[in-house]
């Protein structure tokens, strides 16, 4: 896994020149889309989460296009649309934003829960069916959505079917002194993000992809990732457990970090570094447990803490 732990590297530096201080959030972010995942940036405005999707897909020398979520967007929008010709009397497709390597739809939970729908194909199966023709998305595709959980008047809260599409939910939170000082610095006379150049091709994140799915996942690894999604789905304050995308996702989720690492397998510490990013999202706490300000975060750490980690001959971290 060479390879990929050394694009990793490149794309890792290059982001840091942008976001400061979030190392371990730009890893699981890098991780998700090697994954060939989604991310859903869940975070107070103003802490660069439109930063991280832009330099992403720099660093991917990929093609970048964001949807800014508003109630009045139609699902035709951001898939496309058939136009008329006058000149060919004829129906002609105009793709959408759609059909980009990175897409960032900003604020998600803003705009209508059809529209949120229209997301739904296309992240699942990296399809989008218009006027009954099916057209398919170049690889590698990347859906980074955000939403302010703060501000929630005049929202659409996204339905548990959207949230199990995304691979991780990640949240920034605001950097330490140091690190805002830093930035402040870097700001001064222009943002960063203006002089970032691409460090790695699109091919070369598809190569990543399937590299990812060779690393080696022992049974007792599998087992452990069984342990920790089915004791969700029976937990005195899970409401719903995760679903056996939950289980999936957790499996690629610890295969595309440990490449990153640069290991041929995977560690018991692989999966517990990623559980909390996969799996709080996906299940639902008791309307009662919430009451006792049980939070997803808090079960998953619970059982986190309960279930027996398999011994395993462990690799040396390069990230």
């Amino acid at each position: 896994m060479a390879k990929v732990n050394a694009v990793a590297k490149k794309i890792l530096a290059n982001v840091e020149k942008v976001i400061i201080g979030k190392r371990q959030e730009v890893i699981l972010a890098l991780m998700a889309a090697f994954s060939e995942g989604h991310v859903l940036l869940e975070d107070v405005p103003g802490v660069a989460k439109t930063m991280l999707a832009r330099a992403l897909a720099i660093s991917f020398g990929c093609d970048f296009k964001r949807v800014q979520c508003t109630p009045d967007l139609l699902p035709n929008d951001i898939s496309g649309a058939s136009i008329f010709n006058p000149k060919t009397t004829e129906f002609e497709f105009r793709p959408g934003p759609l059909f980009t390597h990175v897409l960032l739809a900003d604020e998600i939970n803003r705009t209508t829960p059809r529209t949120q729908a229209a997301l739904l194909e296309a992240m699942a199966e990296r399809r989008v069916s218009v006027d009954g023709e099916t057209y398919l998305l170049e690889r590698p595709f990347l859906v980074i959505a955000t939403q302010n959980p703060v501000d929630q008047e005049g929202t659409f809260p996204l339905p548990e079917a959207q949230l199990d599409r995304f691979l991780i939910r990640l949240s920034l939170g605001y950097p330490g002194r140091d690190q805002e000082a830093d930035m402040l610095d870097r700001l001064q006379k222009e943002h960063p993000i203006e002089q970032l150049k691409p460090v790695v091709t699109a091919a070369e994140i598809v190569a990543c992809q399937h590299e990812c799915r060779e690393v080696t996942v022992d049974p007792k690894v599998r087992n452990y990732i069984l342990d920790l999604v089915l004791a969700t789905r029976s937990h005195g304050d899970i409401l719903l457990g995760g679903s056996p995308r939950a289980s999936i996702s957790l499996f690629r989720s610890a295969q595309a970090l440990a490449a990153i690492r640069g290991n041929q397998f995977v560690l018991p510490d692989d999966v517990k570094r990623v559980a909390s990013a996969v799996l709080t999202h996906r299940i639902i706490v008791k309307p009662e447990s919430r009451l006792r300000r049980v939070t997803a975060a808090s079960v998953v750490d619970e059982i986190l803490s309960e279930i027996s980690v398999p011994t395993m001959k462990g690799g040396a971290d390069l990230i």
